[in-house]
C-alpha cells in the first residue's frame, strides 16, 4: 500500500474551526458523507477520517455515492479506496438524467440532480441509521451561490454550514465552508486520491451560471486578494441562521 499523504495543517485547522464554530459534530454522531468521486468530497473524506483518529468527540463515518447513470460516470475505482480506509460505502444508482427530461420544470439539470441526489442520500441515512449528512461544498461554492442569489433572485442567501432538514430527522453539515477550492484540489492531487474525472459529465457539457460566477470571482480576486475573506465576513450571518433548508 502506498504511503499515506497526511492532510495539510491549514486544511485541518480550517475544517476544525468550522466544526467548532457551527457545532457540526456531536458525541456519538453517525455521519454519512456524500462522495461524488470529485476532488472536494474525496478530500473531505480523508480529512474527516483523519480527525476521527484523534478528535476528542467520537463519531462514526461512512460514505454514500449516488450514480445518476450518465455517460462517463464510473465510480468503480472508489471501492478499493473505501476498503483501504475501512469506511463503509453505500452505492445507489438512479437514472436521474432520464427522469429530469420527463419531470424537470424551470430548473437547471444541476439543480434537479442535486435535489434528487439529496433525497437518495437522506433515504440511505434513514435506512442505515445515520443522523448527520456531510456535504463537501467549500467557500468558493458558497460565494458563487451568494452572488447567484443576489444577482438573479434579489435575495441575500447562500448554502448553510449546518442545518436540519424539513423532516427534522437529519442534520446537514458542510465542514469545508472555510476552505478554498484550490486547497482541496492541491491536497487531492498531492495525496493521489482516486478522483473520477468530470464526475458530473452532464454539467461539464455546457456552461452554467455557476461557472460564470466562478469566472467572475476569479477575475475580481486578481484585483483584490482579500476578496474571499471579505465575502466570508458578509456571508457569516447567513451561514449560522437556524432556518431549515433542503
Amino acid at each position: 500500500m502506498p504511503k499515506k499523504f497526511k492532510p495539510p495543517k491549514l486544511l485541518l485547522r480550517r475544517i476544525g474551526r468550522a466544526i467548532v464554530d457551527f457545532d457540526m459534530i456531536r458525541p456519538h454522531d453517525r455521519i454519512l458523507l456524500g462522495v461524488s468521486g470529485g476532488k472536494d468530497s474525496l478530500a473531505l473524506l480523508e480529512l474527516l477520517h483523519h480527525l476521527q483518529s484523534y478528535a476528542p468527540v467520537k463519531f462514526d463515518l461512512a460514505a454514500v455515492t449516488v450514480d445518476p447513470e450518465v455517460d462517463g460516470f464510473d465510480p468503480s475505482t472508489l471501492e478499493e479506496h473505501f476498503q483501504q480506509l475501512s469506511v463503509p460505502w453505500y452505492y445507489r444508482r438512479q437514472a436521474i438524467m432520464q427522469e429530469a427530461k420527463k419531470h424537470m420544470r424551470g430548473k437547471s439539470f444541476c439543480a434537479y440532480c442535486s435535489r434528487m441526489k439529496r433525497g437518495i442520500m437522506y433515504d440511505v441515512a434513514r435506512r442505515e441509521g445515520y443522523n448527520v449528512l456531510a456535504l463537501a461544498q467549500h467557500l468558493d461554492d458558497l460565494a458563487e451561490s451568494f452572488l447567484m442569489s443576489a444577482f438573479h433572485g434579489g435575495q441575500l442567501r447562500t448554502m448553510k454550514a449546518h442545518y436540519i432538514n424539513d423532516r427534522g430527522d437529519i442534520r446537514i453539515i458542510r465542514p469545508l465552508v472555510y476552505c478554498r477550492e484550490r486547497q482541496t484540489a492541491d491536497y487531492a492531487r498531492q495525496a493521489a486520491l482516486p478522483i473520477i474525472p468530470d464526475s458530473c459529465p452532464a454539467c461539464f457539457s455546457m456552461p452554467t451560471e455557476r461557472e460564470r460566477m466562478k469566472q467572475l470571482l476569479a477575475e475580481q480576486e486578481g484585483h483584490n486578494k482579500q476578496l474571499f475573506a471579505s465575502l466570508l465576513r458578509a456571508m457569516q450571518p447567513l451561514l449560522s441562521e437556524n432556518n431549515k433548508q433542503d
